[in-house]
């Protein structure tokens, strides 16, 4: 199937300090595709990898796992580090628990940490009837575009598959149990109001990670896919700061014209 327009993955070789981007479920790297090209105006090298059965149609996913999902970003970060001296992992949702996966997995190779209102669990009484309901339901309403700002939309799908549902549960078990292995510099931005993660897998997630540098920033103005919506300014601004902080060479590369 074709990848939807606007839904590509995107890729910028700029300097030594390189980023990965990590979408979310049902998601696209259109959601972060703002946030990747500030950081790349910044002379950045940037990788925003679209995931196995995103993009295209819910239909394709249910073809797909987690594994799928999290091989994919870690190609993604193996590639980075093969050409650049320092790499950070930034997630929205989903992707916020396979940056987190990466930095338990690579340790001191990923430098930081960047998460936007970052999955830890899926919620509800379905979650627990998914083992059985997904043999017999395919699909069920979507979760996309969860945004305050108006006019602002997320190419994302409009269907929730299943089976996909199913191993995101998974993976979030899986991630909750590698936590205490995350010991670099986190900053962690949450909405407020966000209708897909509740406040409580933020709290759970600062409450598990071993990381010691870590700093919480409450986004009032936005919904789930806050770097689409009003505090995405702020989101950038903040990501450029801790990278500036941890990387000072990343302030050198400013101004690099290499694109990609």
């Amino acid at each position: 199937m074709p990848v939807l327009p606007g839904a590509e993955p995107y890729r910028h070789e700029g300097g030594e300090v390189g980023v990965l981007l990590c979408h979310g479920f049902t998601g696209s790297p259109q959601s972060l595709r703002p946030w990747a090209e500030y950081l790349a105006e910044r002379g950045l090298t940037v990788s925003l990898p679209l995931l196995p059965g995103h993009g295209t149609r819910w239909e394709d996913m249910q073809l797909t796992t987690w594994h799928d999902w999290y091989a994919e970003v870690d190609r993604a970060l193996r590639e980075l580090l093969a050409s650049c001296e320092r790499v950070f992992v930034f997630g929205l949702s989903m992707g916020g628990a396979l940056a987190l996966r990466l930095a338990a997995k690579y340790g001191d190779a990923v430098q930081g940490l960047v998460l936007v209102n970052p999955g830890n669990k899926v919620h509800g009484l379905a979650a627990h009837a998914l083992p059985v309901v997904r043999h017999f339901v395919r699909s069920t309403n979507g979760i996309a575009s969860d945004i305050a700002k108006e006019g602002a939309a997320e190419i994302g799908y409009d269907r929730v598959p299943l089976h996909a549902a199913h191993s995101l549960r998974r993976l979030f078990q899986t991630v909750d149990a590698e936590l205490p292995q995350v010991t670099q510099p986190v900053v962690v931005l949450h909405s407020t109001q966000d209708h897909v993660v509740p406040p409580a897998d933020t709290a759970r997630i600062l409450s598990r990670i071993s990381s010691t540098d870590v700093k919480e920033i409450l986004l009032e103005q936005s919904y789930h896919v806050a770097t689409l919506d009003h505090d995405a300014e702020r989101i950038f601004e903040e990501s450029w700061a801790f990278l500036c902080r941890l990387a000072p060479e990343a302030v050198g590369e400013k101004g690099s014209t290499s694109s990609g």
